[in-house]
């Protein structure tokens, strides 16, 4: 399980290099709307385990605990196509005892072009009860290592966030 150590600063933002593989793609050679999930969930489960030591199945397994998907937001903002290299980066933008929302967002290759965001909240349970339950404390220190600074979603709209993240990428044209 994640040991926070003190002396180090952790990472907020992960990041994967991938390619848009043909059988994940639709007729028109875009990526699938529905495979942007896998994408994104499989790079963020890479690098957690790479940059931070911690793995979700560790949940299951010390804590009997997991985190489940309680909701989705995603905007479509240009297609990723098939053979296409891309990069996609996540980060926990906000937590509290009981639940997280983590940011995904997929560029091109020179991180110049926005292709999607999406936003993930999860809920903390029991994995015996299924019922929500407080993050461990050694989870709120890795959330707390590990959380983008200043994003507040109390005051930020989710379309408001996809024009912010474009336009921070304007400076890599």
């Amino acid at each position: 399980m994640f040991q926070r150590d003190p002396s180090r600063t952790y990472p907020v933002e992960t990041e994967s290099r991938m390619i848009i593989r043909f059988q994940d793609c639709d007729p028109l050679q875009h990526l699938n709307n529905a495979k942007y999930f896998d994408y994104y969930f499989n790079a963020r489960e890479d690098q957690v385990a790479k940059l931070y030591g911690f793995a979700p199945a560790q949940l299951f397994h010390e804590y009997k605990s997991s985190w489940v998907v309680y909701q989705h937001q995603i905007a479509y903002v240009r297609p990723a196509y098939v053979s296409e290299w891309v990069r996609i980066m996540s980060r926990v933008i906000f937590f509290d005892e009981d639940t997280t929302v983590t940011e995904y967002y997929m560029t091109d290759d020179r991180k110049a072009q926005l292709k999607n965001v999406l936003w993930v909240t999860s809920k903390y349970i029991s994995v015996e009860t299924g019922k929500r339950i407080p993050h461990h404390p050694a989870v709120m220190d890795l959330l707390d290592a590990t959380k983008m600074p200043d994003v507040d979603i109390q005051e930020l709209t989710f379309n408001d966030r996809v024009k912010e993240i474009k336009k921070s990428l304007q400076h890599n044209i």
